[in-house]
């Protein structure tokens, strides 16, 4: 007698490097535009500061998350900011939480001037597995673009109404590889770790992550949409995270690996078993 197929109900995405792509130099334009706005901002608000005061007080406010970071927590977008401003003296003397606005719309606003791109296969792949029924949720590690950028940003590119669920994790402060914020997934789109296969580029967070929750993983392996240049600066956030956390003994299995990601649908049906 045939065992029962176990049917895939959900399937879960990876923001960065999977859906959203990102051109050589993005990470350092957007940071020098982060610097510039918050220090006009603040300039505004009678505190004397300039973009290279700024760029250092991000720099001291980025040690603390990379320290939240390597235990898999997160902070708050508004306390990222308090961060950035408590490194700044004339700054934290003055400081308002009604600044707390104005202060985050020049923070996020760079991801709109410096844009990352939408993977070419993102929009078809999610609305066919929308039109075969799947649920479908993403899970991103958020840097300093917040949740709410994000939305925007996706909303802007024509998918966000494609998401049953989006959790970001700065919004819940966990971030992968912990398997808490898979099982936050799993809970909100009301499905079995089993039922679910998660999607992303990172070995680590994406699929030792997704398997450690019970999902099963898809790899995506490809270098196209990758800032070169921040991967090849030892300094860069982006580095600083990836070398994050306690090294995984043993080799990382994915269920699958694909180069791109209109690939994902037809292996749907494989994983089925």
């Amino acid at each position: 007698m045939k065992a029962e197929k176990k049917r895939i109900r959900a399937v879960t995405f990876d923001l960065w490097e999977t859906l959203l792509f990102e051109r050589d130099g993005a990470n350092l334009q957007r940071t020098a535009a982060r610097c510039r706005n918050l220090a006009a901002v603040l300039n505004g608000f009678g505190v004397q500061s300039s973009p290279e005061q700024v760029d250092l007080a991000i720099k001291t406010a980025i040690s603390t998350l990379i320290s939240a970071w390597d235990k898999n927590k997160d902070v708050s977008h508004a306390d990222q900011l308090k961060l950035i401003i408590q490194a700044i003296p004339r700054a934290a003397a003055k400081f308002k939480e009604g600044w707390l606005g104005q202060l985050s719309t020049a923070f996020v606003s760079p991801v709109f001037e410096v844009r990352p791109y939408l993977n070419s296969d993102a929009r078809k792949v999610l609305q066919e597995l929308k039109r075969r029924g799947k649920l479908t949720a993403l899970i991103c590690n958020t840097g300093l673009t917040p949740g709410s950028g994000l939305r925007g940003l996706l909303a802007e590119f024509h998918v966000a109404e494609c998401f049953d669920l989006m959790i970001f994790s700065e919004e819940v402060g966990i971030r992968k590889p912990d398997p808490e914020i898979f099982n936050l997934a799993s809970r909100g789109l009301k499905v079995e770790p089993c039922e679910a296969v998660h999607v992303g580029d990172n070995l680590k967070s994406d699929v030792w992550g997704a398997k450690n929750a019970g999902f099963k993983a898809i790899h995506l392996s490809s270098e196209e949409g990758h800032d070169k240049m921040a991967e090849a600066d030892p300094d860069s956030l982006l580095s600083l995270s990836r070398k994050l956390g306690r090294p995984i003994s043993g080799r990382i299995c994915s269920d699958r690996t694909v180069g791109s990601l209109a690939m994902i649908t037809e292996l749907i049906d494989e994983l089925e078993v």
